[in-house]
């Protein structure tokens, strides 16, 4: 969930410099990992009809499919909720989007060139200090509280609930989906033994710095966003 999107840093306040490396204890949705897009690449096809994609998530395998018809348009392989901050099971939609998108309780503290990671609900380290959060690029909510959002793929759950998405990816996915797109999760689905989905292995890549993290500038960094054109029959997939 959103109010779970970080595991609670120690209250004994750690001063980060924004111009320094920042290599945050944080877990849950915003866990350290995925400063860029890196080597991995997630191809996905433009439909021939948005009002005929449907999204599924398996949980068993930590995949999303987004799909029209029998075509497969993309997979993509995702980090789901771990035990304690499961992710919901069952048939949803789309219901809100948003490319700007930040926690509202996890993040950091700001001041100056000092920032401290942190939680809204805390109080601020001295006076003077603002609080600014996470940040959740190309959120695509399905119920409320959860949803698709950037974030590192870890090879087991480990998000609180929501649904990361590769920087690779996020966009291309975001770009798939509208208000009102179908979201099925699944413990398992059968798209699991017909599609092999590659995962990437920069999920314990430090965030970038605070310094990057905190300003707008964070969201409009180039992420891959091409839709191919589908092929006919579907889209191949390894």
């Amino acid at each position: 969930m959103i109010s779970h999107l970080l595991k609670f840093v120690s209250r004994s306040w750690v001063l980060l410099a924004l111009g320094a490396p920042a290599t945050l204890f944080l877990g849950g949705c915003a866990t350290t990992g995925g400063g860029g897009v890196g080597n991995f690449s997630s191809v996905a096809y433009a439909p021939s009809n948005p009002n005929d994609v449907v999204v599924k998530v398996s949980l068993r395998t930590q995949n999303v499919y987004v799909e029209e018809g029998n075509s497969l348009l993309m997979a993509t392989p995702t980090c789901v909720g771990k035990p304690g901050y499961p992710t919901p099971t069952g048939h949803f939609a789309v219901i809100s989007k948003d490319k700007y998108k930040r926690s509202s309780t996890y993040g950091y503290w700001v001041r100056g060139s000092e920032a401290h990671p942190g939680a809204s609900y805390q109080e601020p380290p001295g006076g003077g200090w603002t609080y600014i959060g996470y940040p959740m690029a190309y959120w695509v909510e399905f119920t409320p509280g959860f949803g698709f959002h950037e974030g590192p793929i870890w090879p087991y759950p480990r998000s609180h609930g929501c649904l990361h998405i590769h920087p690779a990816a996020v966009e291309k996915l975001s770009e798939l989906v509208h208000i009102g797109t179908p979201v099925e999760v699944e413990d398992s689905l059968p798209e699991d033994s017909r599609y092999h989905v590659d995962r990437p292995n920069d999920y314990a890549d430090p965030d970038p710095a605070p310094s990057t993290m905190i300003v707008q500038a964070f969201f409009d960094s180039p992420r891959p966003s091409e839709l191919l054109p589908k092929p006919a029959g579907g889209a191949p997939q390894n």
